[in-house]
Order: structure tokens, then sequence, then C-alpha cells
């Protein structure tokens, strides 16, 4: 069985390799990709709510030199999966805030853990 041809970005690379400055931007970038991948939503409506993200910012006067980029993209994903319901803005939230108390409590050098409702642990 083949697969359909998704139009889906290659990993972006600069001349020093990869071009993720951070971890969390290349699993925004992998979550995205693997969203589109499932049919959640198409490159085209992701390339639309990124655009639009960029738009919002641009017009928020925010510099346009690239230092963003990925919170802009992440910004975009987290608008788009709400607009999907693949989940709601008060679980996004209730999340962010529970690995933000996880990082403040993590000794410096070890991976942040957080415990998920489920009662496993994940790690970052």
């Amino acid at each position: 069985m083949s697969t359909p041809d998704l139009n889906l970005p290659r990993l972006p690379r600069d001349q020093e390799g990869s071009a993720f400055a951070e971890p969390w931007q290349a699993q925004a970038f992998a979550l995205a990709v693997k969203l589109s991948e499932e049919g959640h939503f198409t490159w085209k409506e992701w390339a639309a709510a990124l655009a639009d993200e960029l738009k919002a910012a641009a017009d928020r006067g925010e510099p346009d030199d690239g230092s963003y980029y990925y919170h802009h993209w992440l910004a975009a994903l987290e608008r788009l999966v709400i607009a999907k319901h693949l989940t709601d803005g008060a679980a996004l939230l209730a999340r962010k805030e529970a690995w933000t108390d996880a990082y403040r409590h993590t000794p410096h050098g070890k991976p942040v853990e957080l415990v998920a409702d489920t009662g496993r642990e994940e790690h970052s």
C-alpha cells in the first residue's frame, strides 16, 4: 500500500546542521507534522495558521529576526489544535502550568518529569 504525497516539509537545516536551537522546537515541528499526517488538519491549514500568527506578531511590532519563529510556530499549533477540538484551552493551560511547576521543582541538570493524569511519568 503506498502512502499519499502529503507535501510535508523536510526537516529544517542550516549550514551547521539542525535549524532547531532547542529540543522543544524540534518537538513542536514534529508534532505539527504528525498531526497533519494523521489527518487532523491539512498542511495548507497549518501554513495558514502559521501565517496568521506571524502577521499578528508583525502587527504587534515584534521583531522579524527569526528569534521567535518557533514561539509563533507553537502558538499557531496551539490555536489550531483547539480549533480542531483536539484539546481545549483549559486543558492546554493546565498542562502548561503542570510543566512549569515540574520544571521549577526539578534539580538543575536532571530531566524534567511530569506525572500524567494516568499516573505514568513523562520525560522531557
